[in-house]
């Protein structure tokens, strides 16, 4: 896996994510919906040449999120290990999908990567700056 923000056009969006868990245990009537953790996430940096969506480690501590493994990944500054997290549900553009992420430190911008995006059933539009539906959702 690779996370670059380097040497690429990119721009921004803006995402929720929820604990998947939250949701569950709300649509089984165990806890009130409006307790679900939830962050909407301004700013958010879509970048194709990363894998996966990155959250920094605040927004991933406030949505208590799952750690799942750590993972090796390719960075600008070498190959790092970093923590991977589960059970979030991404919403973009009204779209939603079942999604992991990779801890970044806090400060660091979030990042929207290539799997997630196709999951979502979008893509980027460099030029106009902004994500377009594609006809089918892998």
């Amino acid at each position: 896996m690779t996370i670059s923000n380097e040497n690429i056009e990119s721009f921004t969006t803006t995402v929720t994510v929820k604990n998947l868990e939250d949701e569950i245990l709300a649509s089984q009537g165990l806890m009130p919906s409006d307790q679900i953790r939830s962050v909407t996430i301004e700013n958010v940096i879509v970048n194709t040449r990363t894998n996966r969506l990155c959250l920094p480690v605040d927004v991933i501590a406030e949505l208590r999120l799952t750690f799942e493994e750590e993972v090796g990944v390719k960075t600008a500054t070498g190959v790092r290990t970093l923590r991977l997290f589960k059970d979030l549900v991404l919403t973009v553009q009204g779209r939603n999908a079942y999604s992991r992420c990779i801890e970044l430190p806090e400060g660091e911008s979030a990042i929207l990567g290539l799997i997630p995006l196709e999951e979502l059933g979008l893509k980027p539009d460099e030029n106009n700056q902004q994500l377009i539906e594609v006809m089918d959702r892998v």
